[in-house]
């Protein structure tokens, strides 16, 4: 059996099958083995959503830079945000794996459309059901979980990105209520939101956590214009001057670093699954591409070269694939590691960004027009390389839990 499922002998069997779902080669070690029929369902169902309500709409919203909003609810109403959240809290009462194949689907879409979902579950549904009180939680969840509001994260600064322990962001106590000043940097749906999970220090310097109503008086979340990469989605900043924040909308129990850390733990894994959708669909559409487009009296498939190519983007996708649902098994034990997580996110955005590379090079001109996905993949995917810890931060994350000295400092 070669690349697809059914014995094909001629360049048009090839073009047919590479057209036809019927025949995925996406799969080659026959992953899909190792998934349940609940983690299947979940996947197909997000894939078709993706096909029928981004795909016809993505490069023209990339293109004008343009967020679609709309898409917010439907995101609650497909399940994804918060999929490994128990439904009591509105999310989906899944698997971590679940969780990942769900966020591969909305990557193969667009990354911006996978952040959108990534930040609300993993990045505020997630705190909130893991430190806040049970007030708290169904005060915010459901809605969250919905998609009738929509959150956002502030940990990152102007000039605390990743270190985020020199944040300045801080609260003083006034009573009944915190005064919160400060502002926070490249926040995802910023512009958009109804409340944001904030991290602050308090007046003896630990690191506490909120959630701050975006209506609150001197509060502001001005929109970052001007980006070349992750268009579709929509970014801005946090400013905070003199906000008050209730006392009961601080989480009570969690100090210090290990509350957002943990957060970015969850969001890393999703985007360790992410990636490998936005892979798939730059190799999908080269493998079709080269087989359709053709020069010197042949399809360009079959030259040595183009061959190489995709060789080499289909062994890539399928190591990052094996080190995902590794992963995510770990993940479901309660076995996995803050650096483990770091090796797979570090690992695969940085194999999704060299084959969208080479998959614009397969498309030769026409690459990089709005026809094929490659240009609108390999811009997201400059963003995700540096974001949720930079491509060389969590290679030094794992260089320091294979060698115990910390480089940092």
């Amino acid at each position: 059996m070669g690349i697809l499922t059914k014995k094909v002998t001629s360049p048009a069997d090839f073009k047919q099958a590479a057209k036809t779902d019927q025949y995925r080669h996406h799969d080659y070690y026959l992953l899909d083995d190792l998934l349940s029929d609940e983690h299947k369902i979940a996947r197909d169902a997000v894939r078709d959503w993706v096909k029928t309500r981004v795909s016809p709409i993505i490069e023209d919203a990339a293109d004008r830079a343009v967020c679609p909003t709309h898409l917010f609810k439907e995101l609650g109403n497909i399940g994804a945000y918060g999929p490994s959240i128990p439904a009591k809290y509105g999310g989906g009462g899944m698997d971590d794996i679940a969780y990942g194949v769900i966020m591969q689907e909305l990557e193969r879409g667009d990354s911006g459309i996978r952040s959108m979902a990534s930040v609300q579950g993993s990045l505020v549904m997630y705190p909130i059901y893991r430190y806040a009180s049970e007030e708290q939680k169904m005060k915010w969840l459901p809605g969250l979980g919905s998609g009738d509001l929509i959150g956002c994260f502030g940990l990152t600064e102007p000039d605390a990105g990743s270190n985020p322990a020199q944040m300045t962001t801080n609260i003083k106590d006034a009573g009944d209520h915190y005064i919160l000043n400060g502002a926070k940097m490249w926040i995802t749906n910023s512009p958009v939101a109804d409340i944001a999970v904030v991290w602050a220090k308090d007046e003896s310097g630990k690191i506490r956590g909120m959630v701050v109503e975006t209506d609150s008086p001197g509060f502001s979340a001005p929109v970052i214009h001007g980006k070349w990469s992750l268009r579709a989605s929509v970014t801005g900043e946090l400013v905070f001057e003199d906000v008050k924040v209730p006392k009961e909308n601080v989480f009570p129990d969690i100090r210090g670093l290990r509350g957002p850390l943990s957060c970015l733990t969850k969001a890393r894994y999703g985007i360790a699954w992410g990636a490998i959708g936005a892979a798939l669909d730059c190799y999908d559409s080269s493998l079709r591409y080269s087989l359709e487009r053709e020069q010197f009296g042949k399809p360009i498939g079959g030259f040595q070269l183009t061959q190489k190519k995709l060789a080499e983007m289909i062994t890539e996708i399928t190591k990052a694939q094996l080190l995902v649902w590794r992963l995510g098994s770990l993940m479901n034990e309660g076995r996995h590691t803050p650096a483990q997580v770091s090796m797979a996110k570090r690992n695969n955005v940085h194999m999704a960004l060299e084959i969208a590379r080479e998959a614009r090079q397969i498309h030769g001109g026409m690459g990089i027009t709005s026809e094929y996905p490659c240009m609108r993949h390999l811009m997201n995917l400059e963003t995700v390389l540096t974001y949720e810890g930079t491509h060389d931060i969590h290679l030094l994350i794992t260089g320091m839990d294979v060698t115990g000295l910390n480089a940092f400092k």
